[in-house]
């Protein structure tokens, strides 16, 4: 049966190419509103795609951007897989510094260009382009499946938490397999079993009524992007750790297990620093690269605003400035419990001349899956076939907000399967996802599904 999947795969290659192209071609920016239509689009094009396959379809609207649902029952004796994913994509700014444009696709050196291409559209493809695969040369399925897409991942997935929560019923399945993160390295079949949480907040610095003249009122007045500066450089000590009082309370320390682990990761510092050319890696104190970014909490300025940012030079004192600033977090730690932690640091080593204004923009908990559950264990074995190498278990340093909403509202376990690579610039400039990468993907999955068949 295998052998039949595996020549439909090989003649219908340039046409599922095709089809993905397609997809990242609308310009699906869920932080844009302007953009709507488009993520309406894009949704609209995935159900075509299953509906074509037999699945039973849905596009369930939310408060923001539709969800797409789609069903294909087999028999109530098979165990049910859900496979979620989501079409909306990071913002492209600045769109000047992309070699091309980031909605014309662009195949260059065995790689898909495009925002998208990796994070996620090209992964949950993937998915959907498998599952053709084995509904065309058998007719059916190994098992029951649905399909969960949403347009808000990028935004938190505001939405998609209650939507769970309403219709446990209808979502109900044994377990969920996502694929929205990466290979430790290339040709690295990997399971990712830790997500970090996640705490963002956007903070405003604000002194006089409007924009001063820096040589009537410099030296005079309070300076809200120098005030801002201060203000953030205090978030860190001499030694990369985080000053915010209670921050690392409910960290719980890499065990011992967790760290002999890390070290058969094929993972090279001094390759990761000189593939995205830096000088060095400096983080906290007494901790590798790799522990510091998968099993250790961090704080990054991720956006800072305020003042003159035009062409030549404007000698003028800002009346105010802002940044956004979001928060890695590990296991144990409560994205609200930080969140508030920080705002009130903020406010208390902020000057009392300058106005400071927090937003708590939106957060998610960490997750976890064990890894001797069924359905790792049964992933795994169909990865190694598929790649013919053993499977590497990672953490990562991203954070997929709804996971942890799946394991406590469906009671299931999450299996994060990922196909892209780290330097695929997800949320960056030029993203890609190798085309190899992209079909061994749905031949991998294919595999997965039936090996599912048995939990």
């Amino acid at each position: 049966m295998m052998t039949k999947v595996t020549d439909y795969l090989e003649n219908n290659k340039q046409r599922q190419l095709s089809e993905l192209m397609e997809l990242l071609k609308i310009p699906s920016v869920s932080t844009d509103p302007n953009h709507k239509d488009d993520l309406k689009e894009a949704a609209n094009y995935i159900i075509e795609q299953l509906k074509a396959l037999g699945f039973k379809t849905e596009l369930r609207p939310t408060k923001g951007h539709p969800i797409v649902l789609a069903e294909y029952f087999v028999n109530q004796k098979l165990p049910t897989v859900l496979i979620y994913g989501h079409y909306d994509v990071q913002p492209v700014g600045p769109i000047s510094e992309w070699d091309n444009p980031p909605f014309e696709p662009r195949i260059i050196d065995e790689k898909i260009y495009a925002r998208g291409a990796s994070d996620d559209k090209g992964q949950i493809f993937a998915h959907i382009k498998a599952v053709e695969a084995l509904i065309k040369t058998t007719n059916t399925l190994p098992l029951n499946i649905k399909f969960l897409i949403e347009g808000e991942e990028e935004i938190g997935s505001p939405n998609l938490g209650p939507f769970l929560e309403q219709e446990k019923l209808k979502l109900a399945c044994d377990l969920v397999i996502i694929s929205d993160s990466a290979m430790i390295a290339p040709n690295t079949p990997t399971i990712t079993y830790g997500l970090k949480g996640l705490a963002y907040i956007e903070l405003e610095v604000i002194a006089a009524n409007r924009d001063l003249h820096s040589g009537a009122y410099g030296g005079g007045v309070p300076n809200p992007i120098n005030e801002l500066a201060k203000i953030i450089a205090q978030l860190h000590d001499k030694n990369g750790k985080i000053t915010v009082p209670g921050f690392y309370d409910d960290v719980i320390e890499i065990s011992a297990t967790e760290k002999a682990a890390f070290k058969k990761v094929p993972f090279d510092e001094k390759e990761f620093a000189e593939e995205i050319a830096l000088k060095g890696t400096p983080g906290e104190h007494g901790y590798t690269v790799l522990e510091r970014i998968w099993a250790r909490p961090t704080l990054d300025v991720n956006g800072i605003k305020g003042g003159f940012q035009g062409k030549g030079a404007k000698t003028v004192i800002a009346a105010k400035a802002s940044a956004k600033i979001s928060c890695r977090l590990v296991s144990n730690q409560d994205p609200k419990d930080i969140t508030k932690k920080l705002i009130k640091y903020i406010e208390d080593i902020a000057p009392n001349y300058v106005t400071v204004i927090a937003r708590d923009l939106h957060g998610a908990k960490t997750a976890l899956s064990p890894l001797d559950s069924k359905a790792v264990k049964l992933t795994a074995k169909a990865l190694e076939k598929s790649f013919d190498k053993e499977v590497v278990f990672a953490r990562t340093g991203g954070s997929i907000p709804i996971v942890n909403n799946f394991q406590e509202e469906l009671g299931v376990d999450v299996v994060l399967v990922g196909f892209g690579l780290e330097n695929d610039g997800a949320h960056s400039l030029n993203e890609k996802f190798d085309l190899k990468n992209y079909y061994d993907a749905i031949k991998a999955s294919t595999e997965i599904l039936n090996e599912l068949n048995n939990f």
